[in-house]
Parts: structure tokens; sequence; C-alpha cells
């Protein structure tokens, strides 16, 4: 999959910007949540879920690295 996604163009760079990026939506979420009067278990699940997408951007991020380097 690292390779495929190598040859398709994706950089490490790509998916650790994804990964900050995610962290800022997580907030904008959670936030958004709140401000339509949701719960407040609702607007924690919100930001738990997009929140979840942080360390798959990082390790995916981290290990296309390593196999940009071992080019």
């Amino acid at each position: 999959m690292l390779k495929k996604l190598s040859e398709m163009g994706v950089k490490s760079g790509y998916l650790y910007t994804a990964g900050f990026a995610s962290i800022g939506l997580t907030f904008m979420s959670w936030a958004a949540s709140r401000g339509k009067m949701d719960s407040k278990a609702q607007s924690d699940r919100w930001g738990l879920f997009v929140g979840e997408w942080t360390p798959t951007f990082f390790a995916l991020g981290t290990a296309l690295k390593l196999e940009e380097t071992s080019r």
C-alpha cells in the first residue's frame, strides 16, 4: 500500500499536513456541534471521531517517510 501511495505521488509531508489539519478540524467540529446546542456528549463524540484521524495520518506519514528514504 505504501509503495502504491508513493507511486501515486503522495508525499509524507502531505500526510503530516493532513494530521495537523485534522487537529484543527477536531476542534472546529466540536465547537460547531456545541454551537448547535447539541448535548455535550454528542459534541464530544464528534470531536473524538475526527480526532481519531490524526494518529492515522501521522503513522502513515512516518511509514511513507521510511519508504521514501529506503529508495
